[in-house]
């Protein structure tokens, strides 16, 4: 076997290039990897079989697969190259429910999202060396959100366009909402009235989304949050003023709501994703 190792941020990417390879990992050595992270592969030529209980998947090049390690499972394959990351779960936003879904389940490559990911690893894989140490944790954000992207829409598939007067306008008010989660006046109430609409038509409006408007003004403004917290450019910033730069006007109310969306408080994350600032060299 031949391979590297980077970091970015909290989080490893590896590449490797395998022989025919048997790897079996028993119930002993699953518990031992723990329940706190996710495993990507990308397996980029060649073919593998994986076996877990009664499921036997098979990957060909393109293909992705996650895992959390914690079940038994079986690897077969015959010359392969492969890429891959190892996502802690407090770093990837998105609900555990949604990731555990697509666990142990092949990942095809055509799928919009996966190109982009299988790109950005190749290519942090291959350049290394045009990274500087800070920019690894910064990159380690891009990396979780499009896992996190990959899962969820592995997860969710999309589902059959909307019929009827009401599907162009939610696209124009999700991009709406976009430009102005900074704005702590940004509520249902003023959406609605920014578009004219009553608040009970906006609330129907987004009954074929998978959240409610509130909650989805909620979530893209975690998420902003979250960059800011683990860019290391902005680490002299108090939690606080992240949290008011994106609209969350309480500073408990922002604490809340993050650990209940990461599991951890904003302090914490900001020093988990902190906390592997190594240089990004093999």
């Amino acid at each position: 076997m031949t391979g590297r190792l980077v970091r970015l941020g909290a989080m490893p990417v590896w590449s490797a290039a395998f022989q025919p390879l048997e790897l079996r990992r028993d119930a002993r050595s699953t518990r031992r990897t723990g329940a706190d992270r996710y495993r990507l592969a990308l397996l980029l030529e060649g073919e593998a079989f994986i076996t877990c209980g009664r499921r036997e998947t098979r990957l060909r090049a393109g293909d992705f697969y996650c895992d959390d390690g914690l079940r038994p499972h079986e690897i077969r394959t015959g010359p392969v190259r492969a890429v891959g990351a190892v996502v802690p779960e407090a770093l990837l936003p998105l609900p555990r429910d949604s990731a555990h879904r697509v666990l142990g389940h092949r990942i095809p490559g055509r799928d919009r999202v996966a190109p982009l990911l299988a790109r950005f690893l190749t290519q942090i894989m291959e350049h290394t060396g045009a990274y500087r140490p800070a920019d690894g944790p910064r990159l380690g954000t891009v990396l979780s959100s499009l896992v996190a992207a990959l899962l969820a829409r592995a997860a969710e598939p999309d589902p059959c366009p909307p019929l009827g007067p009401r599907a162009p306008l939610t696209p124009l008010i999700m991009a709406f909402i976009q430009q102005r989660l900074d704005d702590p006046e940004l509520t249902p109430q003023s959406i609605a009235a920014a578009h004219g609409i009553s608040l009970s038509y906006l609330h129907r409006l987004f009954e074929d989304e998978s959240e409610t408007v509130a909650a989805f003004v909620r979530r893209r403004r975690l998420e902003r949050a979250r960059f800011d917290l683990a860019d290391p450019a902005q680490a002299a910033t108090p939690v606080h003023a992240v949290a008011a730069r994106w609209g969350f006007t309480r500073a408990t109310d922002f604490a809340r709501a993050f650990r209940a969306a990461y599991g951890l408080t904003p302090g914490d994350f900001r020093k988990y994703s902190h906390g592997f600032r190594g240089r990004i060299a093999t």
